[in-house]
């Protein structure tokens, strides 16, 4: 089944992380991609090619300079923009970045965060948008492991990623019901990866360890809605639509490390349609694949496999509405500013001009036709893809991101 949430089940995602390097730089993608700037080009291009859903965020870094001092200026413009071009977008208010006078772990961060999405809701409804669609904190497992538990992001502490956990999930909830408050028509988003993790084949007595820590990423979504931590004020209501975020690398062998990742054309690498029925089957609310990509040539093909996964899925009774391509403009490298080619349309020119990838558009335009047709309850030929030709691109990124942990 599909719910009626999104206005096309193929979305476009603006990549808007806003966190701190380690080497104090703060990145701010929806400048340096220009989206910031050309945001009503952005949008009306996304109408061009079919998609009236995106995934956008706003800068609370900029938005509040100073405690308690608020300028949405800037979102306002892009909220103005979304509406002109008639797209509907799920706005991130954390994206892995907040002010610097915003200590995480601080005892009043939810307060902090939830006074953030008041501002921002009151904003929403004197802008028009009757029914928003808000992601409180993207990514509270990865955040909390990466920022609290490993070091290697932004608030750079080491074991301390369940003490970080707690505190972004104290501040979703808190914010979920500023914002229903404010609004009660306000649908609520909780992003988060799924992965799949098992014990290396020739040491099985890491199976319980293996099989705890894949749980582990539904312990946010847990707790947000009341299944644990109740002390936290999480209720069923508030877990409304769950984001899923999938990568190619999204699989590996207990404990992780370099050479852990299993392989796309591997025997144990499970099909993504499976994790997305068990995802429904533990929570049975709406979702959507908010995000997925791949760099470079295998584009396409990765569109092609999702969507194919996707169909499967909803064929198994997932409540699945939509699959985002993120990030839908290339982006500059995190840590190193490099060229990412991942995107739909590159960068903009200073005329807001964006050359486009043909061949995923192309594939674009295959798979809405697909979906289009499976929608309307006909039969869709969907033979499963050799995923050998995602091996070495795995395997690139996979190395990649463990070198940038180090």
């Amino acid at each position: 089944m599909i719910s009626g949430i999104a206005r096309t089940f193929f979305m476009g995602g603006f990549e808007c992380s806003t966190h701190r390097r380690r080497d104090g730089v703060r990145l701010d993608l929806s400048v340096s991609t220009r989206h910031e700037e050309f945001a009503a080009h952005d949008y009306r291009r996304l109408v061009d090619v079919g998609i009236r859903t995106a995934r956008d965020g706003i800068r609370w870094h900029v938005i509040e300079p100073r405690p308690g001092h608020y300028d949405f200026g800037t979102a306002r413009r892009m909220i103005a923009a979304s509406l002109s071009a008639g797209v509907q977008v799920m706005w991130d208010l954390v994206h892995f970045g907040w002010p610097d006078h915003v200590d995480p772990f601080a005892a009043d961060f939810p307060e902090r965060l939830a006074d953030f999405a008041l501002h921002f809701a009151e904003v929403l409804r004197s802008e028009g948008v009757d029914a928003p669609i808000v992601a409180p904190v993207n990514e509270i497992s990865f955040l909390s492991f990466a920022g609290g538990e490993a070091g290697f992001f932004n608030p750079f502490a080491h074991r301390r990623g369940d003490e970080f956990k707690r505190q972004l999930v104290r501040g979703a909830i808190t914010a979920s019901r500023t914002l229903r408050a404010v609004n009660p028509a306000t649908r609520l988003v909780h992003t988060d990866p799924i992965i799949h993790v098992i014990a290396r084949l020739d040491r099985r007595e890491d199976e319980p360890a293996a099989h705890a820590h894949e749980q582990a990423q539904y312990a946010s979504w847990d707790a947000i809605s009341g299944r644990t931590h109740p002390e936290f004020g999480g209720s069923p209501d508030l877990l409304d639509i769950l984001g899923i975020n999938y990568y190619v690398h999204n699989q590996w062998a207990y404990p992780g490390g370099h050479g852990s990742m299993i392989r796309p054309s591997s025997p144990l690498y499970r099909p993504v349609h499976e994790m997305l029925v068990d995802t429904h089957a533990r929570y049975g609310r709406p979702m959507f694949i908010a995000e997925t990509g791949i760099e470079d040539a295998p584009r396409p093909m990765w569109l092609a496999y999702m969507a194919h996964e996707a169909r499967a899925a909803i064929r198994r009774g997932a409540d699945l509405f939509g699959l985002c391509l993120y990030p839908i403009t290339n982006h500059p490298g995190w840590e190193d500013d490099r060229h990412c080619r991942n995107g739909l349309w590159d960068y903009a020119d200073d005329t807001g001009h964006r050359p486009v990838y043909e061949p995923l558009a192309d594939e674009l335009r295959r798979q809405q036709d697909l979906m289009a047709r499976f929608a309307a309850g006909a039969e869709v030929e969907d033979p499963p893809l050799d995923l050998a030709q995602f091996d070495p691109i795995a395997m690139w990124v996979a190395e990649a991101t463990e070198h940038s942990r180090e």
